[in-house]
């Protein structure tokens, strides 16, 4: 019985490993936000498996009977569509609700876009603050204000649809900062761009998965 949270490959599925691989084959069934794209995964690994759709609009509902189940002794293995489950995903509350009801949780490590864009950024993020997706509007411009007066490093992810608006939004308030967008990484055009947020606001092609990274060189503009 019990919970699997399974790592699983941010672009390319030669990325994934080996117990990863043995994990999803031993399990009961493989909770994923898109069963569309766990079926690609696993169809690569050469395997099948019952796949249950766990995702923002229906854990609530799935989450009571999938804790009976592994009360009963099931066991699941918690996939993302890529990445490492839980980080801004619905995996939270399934996992929260094991801790409450005593059912063992295993991890099995691997590939995590945040830290592989941080590793190659070459910026100074020895210590930063993951944000997910940043919020929009005035809310987006008091939170980057905040983060550059304390001068901690940041990593997101942005829509590729919002890139453009958000560095932007970074160049009217800390335009010396250094930034580096690391877009579909893994896959076969990943492309990463390193430079100040204005002139990256004209440069980034925006399309496909982008993580950011912004590390501060200087105080944030005082709003006139």
């Amino acid at each position: 019985m019990g919970l699997k949270i399974v790592a699983t490959p941010i672009g390319n599925l030669s990325d994934i490993s080996q117990r990863a691989i043995e994990t999803l084959k031993s399990v009961d069934a493989i909770l994923c936000e898109d069963t569309r794209r766990t079926f690609k995964l696993i169809s690569y690994l050469g395997f099948s498996k019952q796949l249950i759709s766990f995702n923002d609009n229906n854990a609530e509902k799935k989450i009571p009977e999938l804790v009976n189940r592994m009360k009963t002794g099931n066991e699941y293995a918690l996939v993302s569509d890529a990445g490492m489950p839980v980080i801004s995903d619905p995996g939270m509350k399934l996992v929260n609700e094991c801790h409450e009801n005593d059912i063992p949780i295993d991890v099995i490590p691997g590939p995590s876009a945040p830290i592989c864009a941080v590793a190659a950024s070459g910026l100074n993020a020895s210590h930063f603050v993951f944000l997910g997706f940043l919020p929009r509007g005035s809310k987006l411009r008091k939170l980057i204000r905040q983060m550059c007066e304390i001068e901690i490093p940041i990593v997101f992810f942005e829509s590729p649809y919002r890139i453009k608006e958000t560095l932007k939004e970074i160049c009217t308030v800390s335009p010396n900062a250094r930034v580096f967008v690391a877009r579909e990484m893994t896959k076969v055009n990943q492309t990463f761009y390193r430079g100040n947020p204005c002139e990256l606001s004209e440069k980034v092609n925006p399309i496909g998965e982008i993580t950011v990274v912004v590390e501060w060189r200087s105080n944030p503009i005082t709003p006139q």
